[in-house]
C-alpha cells in the first residue's frame, strides 16, 4: 500500500511539472525583459521577487541586430526553461518602431514576426527568425490550409509566448510541443488584432502555420497563459484594446480552444483610468498565491508595476512599483536556482571590468 501511495505521487508530480513550462529554482528570480531606454532584450534579477538587481547595468544581454533577423530590435521579451531541464528557450517580437522610415513601415507600430531562441546558459544564445510576409513556406507544414490568403500584407506579429504542451500529437505519432501563441494583425484581411498560436518543435527552430485561438470580437493582444492546479484549469491574463479596455482574465479546460469570456467584473482595475499591458503572473517561491507584473504606460514616466492576486489569480490588489530595475518594460519571469542566480552576477560583474 506504502508503494501505492508512492507511486501515485510520482505521477501527480510528473503531472504537475509538465501541464505547463518546467518550474526549477528555489533560490531568486530572473526578470527578463524588454528595455525602455531601446530595441533590446535585458536582465534583472531578484532574490524576494520585488526588489531586483541589473545584469550588465541594464544594457542589452545578445545583439540584437544578431537576434532579429527583420528588424533589429527585440521587444516582449519572454523566457521559460526547456522542457527537458537542458537549457532555456525565449521568444522576442521582432520589431523596431524607432526605425519606421528607415525601414519602409506604413506605421511605427507595424512589424512582420518573431524571434525564437535557445541558450544552455543563458548567456549565449542561438535565433531563428520568421519574418511572415513570406508565408506558408516559412512553416513546417506549409500545405496546410493558411489563415490568410495573402501574407504580404500582414502589419503585425505581437507579444508571443511559450507554453509547454505535453499532449500535443505531431503526424509521426511522437508527443510534445511547445504552443507559441501571439497576437496577428492583417490590415487588408481582418478588422483587428487577435490572438492566433503555432506549434513549435523540440528543437525549438520550427513552427506550424498560425491558428486561430479565439476572437471575442474585439482587439486583444499580451495573453499570459498559466495553467493552476487550485481549479485544474487553464488561465489567461490578457489586454483588451476593444470593448471595456484592461487586463482581463479568462479560463478553459483546453490549451488551444474552449477560451470563453474574460470576466468582466475581476480585472486589473484599480489602477483607475491608467493604461496597462504586457502582464506575467508568476508565484513566490513556496507560495501558492500569484504576482502580477504589467506596464502601466500611460504614465509619465511609465511604471512596471506588480500587484497580487490569490491561488486563483483572481482578486487583484496591493499594486507596488518593482524595484532596482532600470528602464523596465514588457518582460517575464523566471525562478532561479543559486547556481544559475551566481552565474548571471560573476557574468554581469566580469564585464563589467572589461569595460574599466
Amino acid at each position: 500500500m506504502k508503494r501505492f501511495f508512492l507511486l501515485s505521487a510520482m505521477v501527480l508530480c510528473t503531472f504537475a511539472t509538465t501541464a505547463q513550462n518546467l518550474q526549477r529554482g528555489d533560490y531568486g528570480y530572473l526578470y527578463c525583459h524588454m528595455s525602455d531606454r531601446g530595441q533590446w532584450t535585458a536582465y534583472a534579477v531578484s532574490r524576494d521577487g520585488y526588489h531586483y538587481e541589473d545584469i550588465l547595468d541594464g544594457e542589452p544581454v545578445m545583439d540584437p541586430k544578431e537576434h532579429a533577423g527583420i528588424e533589429g530590435g527585440q521587444r516582449d521579451a519572454y523566457i521559460c526553461r526547456a522542457a527537458d531541464g537542458k537549457g532555456y528557450l525565449m521568444v522576442t517580437t521582432d520589431m523596431n518602431n524607432s526605425m519606421t522610415k528607415k525601414l519602409g513601415k506604413q506605421a511605427d507600430w507595424d512589424n512582420y514576426g518573431i524571434n525564437l531562441l535557445k541558450s544552455r546558459d543563458l548567456i549565449h544564445w542561438t535565433s531563428v527568425t520568421f519574418d511572415y510576409r513570406k508565408g506558408p513556406g516559412i512553416f513546417m507544414d506549409p500545405q496546410a490550409e493558411s489563415v490568410y490568403k495573402d501574407w504580404s500584407t500582414i502589419n503585425r506579429v505581437w507579444a508571443p509566448q511559450i507554453f509547454w504542451d505535453p499532449n500535443h500529437q505531431w503526424e509521426d505519432g511522437t508527443r510534445g510541443g511547445y504552443l507559441v501563441y501571439y497576437s496577428m494583425w492583417n490590415r487588408a484581411e481582418e478588422q483587428y488584432d487577435r490572438m492566433y498560436y503555432s506549434y513549435a518543435d523540440r528543437s525549438f527552430t520550427r513552427m506550424t502555420q498560425p491558428r486561430l485561438l479565439f476572437d471575442w470580437g474585439y482587439a486583444t493582444i499580451d495573453a499570459d497563459i498559466n495553467f493552476l492546479p487550485s481549479d485544474g484549469l487553464y488561465h489567461m491574463l490578457i489586454k483588451k484594446e476593444g470593448g471595456k479596455p484592461g487586463i482581463y482574465t479568462a479560463t478553459s479546460q483546453h490549451l488551444t480552444y474552449g477560451w470563453g469570456e474574460p470576466v468582466e467584473h475581476d480585472y486589473v482595475s484599480f489602477e483607475g483610468r491608467k493604461k496597462c499591458e504586457g502582464s506575467s503572473a508568476f508565484q513566490l517561491i513556496g507560495d501558492s498565491t500569484w504576482r502580477v507584473a504589467y506596464i502601466q504606460y500611460s504614465d509619465k514616466p511609465r511604471r512596471y508595476r506588480i500587484c497580487q492576486a490569490d491561488e486563483h489569480l483572481r482578486n487583484f490588489s496591493n499594486p507596488v512599483d518593482i524595484e532596482g530595475v532600470t528602464a523596465p518594460q514588457h518582460g517575464s519571469f523566471m525562478r532561479l536556482t543559486k547556481k544559475e542566480y551566481k552565474r548571471l552576477l560573476r557574468w554581469s560583474a566580469q564585464e563589467e571590468k572589461k569595460k574599466r
